[in-house]
């Protein structure tokens, strides 16, 4: 046998060999990959029932439905915002914890989330993001802050009973009927507030006494749990108003201003003889709620909020990793030459790191385009429509209640479109490199 024929022999059986080998492999992937890919192009092509020829209907639903515009808007701001925003903070928690003794506790904390499912992760935000300030840490933060600069009041529903001595004023708050005389105390009953919404300084009222050169008079509440004593006087079952503002205006200015005590009694100088008291619109203003961090308009980005949370750590990791392989070298004769660190960063760094940098982005930009799982659990269902993206339109529109499984496979055609520029972006990257 001449040596040619034994060569081809040779190939032949190696052939075999790689092919036994690989077709488990190419089975699964026919059966995985190839079959869903090939029937649901298929499938696009017909009706909802599936038994009539639609042509391409179904794909010019996709661009004059409002529901999957609004899908494939949103997909395009995940896009754009997620795998950025993600790729951006893991470049500065990897280059930062570098430079100090805890950063593999902070590389640790940071990429814990990534151990979560996205089904937990959604739930967690959903009650992050929850409109009560007592629930939802979002607006627990938020309301704090803004409290710290804009006190809310205490007496948000607390009004004056019919025929009582104040009236509604001009501009909000309430105001006497008449003016007040020195040496008189006054009486300003309210009701409407809650017990357990009183400040927690109130003291049982009790009724001002005279005193001769100035207004007295006590604001209190004129109701006490269980019912009992009089309309119109203090009695000792009933909270007054601690912190109330009282204000003396004359010919439309304020000349004098006290807040009450805890018992609800106050004390206006001389010069509000002749005066009306007003109690101005700020002890009425409704508590801030904080920010509907899922309502219409801010929704998507809550939810992308979540979604950077959870892979910041992967974009830090993969980061981490291609920072580690820079050579040292370079940096410092960098400083040497008199670049600031910023300068490092911007000219040095970050094109050093840029294969990483591609890698990740591509990675996240794949990832966000079959982004499910956190918009369905985090987005109430009254604005999920203003939350939707392609993948979770895809859901609903197969299987949802009105479900047409042509216009779905249109939807999961579309998806694989749009991912293919990305792969071969990805696949050219790989190559470039594997060449170098």
């Amino acid at each position: 046998m001449s040596a040619s024929g034994a060569n081809a022999r040779a190939r032949r059986r190696g052939r075999a060999v790689a092919a036994a080998f690989l077709l488990p492999a190419l089975v699964l992937l026919g059966a995985l990959v190839v079959h869903p890919v090939g029937y649901s192009l298929y499938r696009s092509f017909f009706d909802r029932s599936g038994d009539r020829f639609a042509g391409l209907a179904n794909y010019r639903e996709l661009f004059t439905d409002d529901a999957i515009r609004t899908a494939l808007r949103n997909t395009a701001v995940w896009v754009v915002l997620a795998p950025a925003v993600a790729t951006s903070l893991g470049l500065v928690f990897a280059v930062l914890t570098e430079r100090v003794r805890w950063g593999t506790a902070f590389k640790l904390l940071v990429f814990m989330p990534m151990a979560i499912s996205m089904l937990a992760a959604g739930i967690i935000f959903r009650l992050v993001y929850d409109q009560d300030p007592d629930r939802g840490v979002a607006n627990a933060v938020w309301v704090g802050v803004h409290d710290t600069f804009a006190e809310s009041s205490a007496f948000p529903r607390a009004r004056p009973r019919d025929g009582a001595v104040l009236v509604p004023a001009p501009g909000g708050g309430f105001v006497t009927r008449a003016p007040v005389r020195a040496g008189v105390p006054v009486l300003l009953p309210l009701v409407g507030v809650r017990p357990e919404q009183l400040p927690a300084d109130s003291a049982p009222a009790r009724a001002a006494v005279g005193e001769p050169g100035r207004v007295t008079g006590t604001a209190w509440q004129d109701f006490a749990r269980g019912g009992g004593g009089r309309r119109g006087a203090v009695d000792a079952r009933e909270p007054g108003y601690a912190g109330m503002r009282i204000e003396a205006v004359k010919d439309g200015e304020v000349v004098a201003s006290a807040r009450a005590r805890p018992d609800g009694g106050f004390s206006l100088p001389a010069s509000a003889d002749g005066a009306l008291l007003r109690l101005p619109a700020g002890n009425f203003r409704e508590p801030y709620a904080g920010v509907d961090w899922l309502g219409p308009s801010l929704v998507t980005p809550a939810v992308i909020g979540a979604y950077v949370w959870m892979w910041a750590g992967f974009a830090m990791v993969l980061i981490g990793a291609g920072l580690a392989a820079v050579p040292r070298e370079l940096l410092e004769a960098a400083r040497v030459d008199g670049a600031n660190e910023w300068q490092v960063f911007r000219r040095i760094t970050v094109p050093l790191l840029a294969p990483v940098l591609a890698v990740v982005l591509v990675t996240l930009v794949i990832n966000v385009m079959k982004i499910f799982d956190l918009v369905f659990v985090i987005a109430p269902g009254a604005v999920q429509d203003d939350a939707n993206v392609l993948a979770l339109q895809l859901y609903r529109t197969s299987f949802g209640t009105d479900a047409d499984q042509g216009v779905g496979s249109a939807i999961a055609v579309l998806l694989l479109v749009l991912v293919m520029p990305v792969m071969w972006f990805n696949i050219r990257r790989m190559r470039k490199e594997a060449a170098r």
